[in-house]
């Protein structure tokens, strides 16, 4: 795969915080020493979601009897004997490369209890990383096929205008997701997210197949990614446009999910360790490592990936800990660009959860999504719309809506998570999800360059409070450098939430890697995104696209 495009789409109005640049660089290089630190940590490590993704690449599929996947299997054959640190992957190609060199038939016999991958003759080193390096270019030229064919969509369809406005689909059922995703991408979204069903992110496997009985969404599985991709792109050759697709690589399973996505072409992924450290509880060595291959494969793919420091408004006030946000998206994207993530794949989250009761909240909003704007200038930026104060006034609420979509357009967001009118009452209906679109494309049709007519006072409320955050962010960041991120998140410093090094799901999964530990999808996917084995990533890697 040769140079290719990223989405470019994002706006950025000429309207100003006039935020002192220094303090920016200085606040970005704060959280590149954060990153360091971390990187250093995480770089000794691996993780069984991790080696099932490693599995998953090379061709491993299938349940077994019970249902549960073979790459399971086959990893925990490998880590009740204490070799999980040299990587799964000599164990695969030693038993592949003795019976036949038949994935699927490995794949029946391991289901069956007919073999266990540690069991077979030991190969050469040499013959064991040669084989390896074959396995994995073949995975990636899987992945670069589905990043081509997207970017030849794009070129031959509307993409959308940015804004982008993205709406959920919750069924529990993947057929009726399709159904309620076609009405939506009709009545004009441009990225449908299909919400995983609830715990989904604590399960230690992924389920298979196609499911119809989720809870408070469908289970993300490849097969119904791969259902839901076919049916966007029957609706978008229709319409005339590329309907994007959305789903979540997080939880214990987060590189494994990203990789489904890779494979099936979905097109943003929401992926953050950090929201699953303190909103799901999954410990921080695991999540973090798991992070950082799942953001490998996430940058190869082409996906844009979500973060979620909206989330620390919900149990956080807005206006108290703003600050928490900014640092913590800065902190993102310095991992992100030690993955290989470019600037134009950051749809760093942050929401529009001022109480709607103080007085110039508004003035606030806007001059915090300015800021946001301001900072990241590449970023297709993830905008939330307000929740924790919504009440099920559907009047009230559909103006709530109202005033977060006026400032999304305004301070020129890349993506709109667009509210629901009755949201705290029930999952989105179609007719719910219709007047929501309707509304934002009214508002964004009618003040689409208001943020270039604009001129901030200098002295007025608004670029105080962004310059407020900022500085306070500023102090945050040079707090979580001097401590370590992992000491700052177990005293509380994001989302009032402590968690602890050795606390949380998945722990049990980490291991320290041995001299010769050997993956060898990470040593392609470090060559092709021109990654060092620091993992400096200093100066962000603007839309540059992928040599492979």
């Amino acid at each position: 795969m040769g140079r290719v495009k990223t989405w470019r789409g994002c706006r950025v109005p000429t309207a100003k915080m006039l935020l002192a640049e220094g303090k920016i660089e200085e606040a970005r290089a704060e959280a590149s020493r954060i990153a360091d630190d971390v990187t250093r940590y995480i770089r000794k490590r691996s993780t069984v979601a991790v080696e099932r993704t490693v599995l998953r690449l090379l061709g491993v599929d299938g349940v077994d009897g019970e249902g549960v996947p073979v790459a399971n299997l086959m990893v925990d054959q490998v880590l009740k004997q204490g070799k999980l640190a040299r990587g799964v992957t000599r164990y695969f190609i030693q038993a592949l490369a003795q019976t036949g060199g038949d994935v699927a038939a490995l794949c029946s016999d391991v289901a069956r209890g007919d073999a266990d991958i540690l069991s077979f003759q030991t190969l050469p080193e040499a013959e064991i990383r040669a084989r390896g390096t074959q396995l994995a270019a073949a995975a990636l030229a899987r992945i670069a096929a589905q990043r081509t064919q997207r970017e030849a969509s794009l070129a031959r369809l509307s993409g959308g205008q940015s804004p982008l406005l993205y709406v959920i689909v919750a069924t529990g059922n993947i057929y009726e997701d399709v159904v309620q995703a076609r009405a939506a991408a009709s009545q004009g979204a441009d990225i449908i997210a299909v919400i995983r069903s609830t715990g989904q992110s604590l399960l230690d496997y992924v389920p298979y197949g196609a499911t119809t009985e989720g809870f408070g969404g469908t289970y993300a599985t490849q097969e119904n990614f791969k259902i839901m991709r076919a049916a966007l792109d029957e609706i978008g050759e229709s319409l005339g446009r590329y309907i994007r697709l959305c789903n979540y690589c997080s939880g214990l399973c987060m590189p494994e999910i990203a990789a489904m996505g890779a494979l099936e072409r979905l097109d943003v992924m929401l992926n953050d360790a950090l929201y699953g450290i303190l909103f799901r509880d999954i410990n921080m060595q695991r999540t973090l490592v798991d992070q950082s291959f799942s953001r490998m494969i996430n940058a190869y793919a082409g996906i844009i990936i979500n973060t979620g420091e909206d989330n620390y408004l919900t149990t956080a006030d807005a206006v108290q800990s703003a600050h928490t946000v900014l640092a913590s998206q800065l902190i993102n994207e310095q991992l992100a660009f030690r993955s290989g993530l470019p600037s134009s794949q950051l749809g760093l989250g942050h929401a529009f959860e001022m109480d709607p009761e103080i007085e110039d909240g508004l003035l606030l909003e806007w001059a915090q999504a300015l800021m946001a704007r301001e900072i990241f200038p590449e970023a297709p930026l993830k905008y939330m719309p307000p929740t924790k104060h919504m009440t099920g006034n559907i009047f009230r609420g559909h103006v709530q809506d109202a005033l977060f979509n006026l400032v999304g357009v305004a301070s020129g967001q890349g993506i709109q998570l667009l509210g629901m009118m009755t949201e705290a009452i029930h999952t989105p209906l179609i007719h719910d999800r219709q007047l929501a679109l309707e509304a934002a494309r009214y508002i964004f049709n009618n003040a689409r360059h208001l943020g270039d007519e604009l001129m901030f006072n200098p002295e007025g409320k608004m670029v105080a409070r962004a310059r407020q955050v900022l500085d306070e962010a500023l102090d945050l960041l040079r707090d979580v450098r001097s401590k370590g991120l992992f000491q700052a998140i177990a005293e509380g410093e994001f989302a009032d939430v402590k968690r602890t090094l050795e606390s949380g799901k998945g722990l049990r999964g980490v291991v320290l890697r041995e001299q010769d530990y050997f993956n060898p999808l990470e040593d392609a996917l470090r060559a092709a995104l021109k990654l060092d084995e620091t993992d400096a990533g200093h100066v962000a890697r603007e839309s540059e696209g992928v040599n492979a």
